[in-house]
């Protein structure tokens, strides 16, 4: 599956590498191109997840405000609840655009 973002492949897994939650697909750390990504400081608690961490998406100037997210350090039971270890994986909206 891909990431796009004007037309740029900012990650790219398998689809077996992907975890799906509510609704967003997670790609794995290691499948994002990490120069698309800014740490933003727009706070937020996901009451069973736990602090998500937003970025900001772009690349020479051109930046879509807090279009990804991941979970730094999830907490033990969304862990539990999604059957898999996903801190750090990061999902996207908005004009983010996931394919296969």
């Amino acid at each position: 599956m891909k990431a796009i973002w004007q037309d740029k492949v900012i990650a790219e897994a398998p689809h077996e590498d992907l975890i799906y939650i509510e609704g967003n697909w997670y790609f794995p750390p290691g499948s994002v191109n990490q120069d698309y990504l800014k740490k933003s400081d727009t706070p937020y608690t996901c009451p069973w997840k736990g602090k998500c961490q937003y970025f900001h998406v772009g690349l020479d100037g051109e930046i879509s405000e807090d279009n990804a997210w991941s979970y730094p350090d999830p907490l033990p039971g969304a862990i539990q609840k999604v059957k898999k270890d996903f801190s750090n994986y990061v999902a996207f909206w908005r004009d983010v655009k996931v394919s296969e």
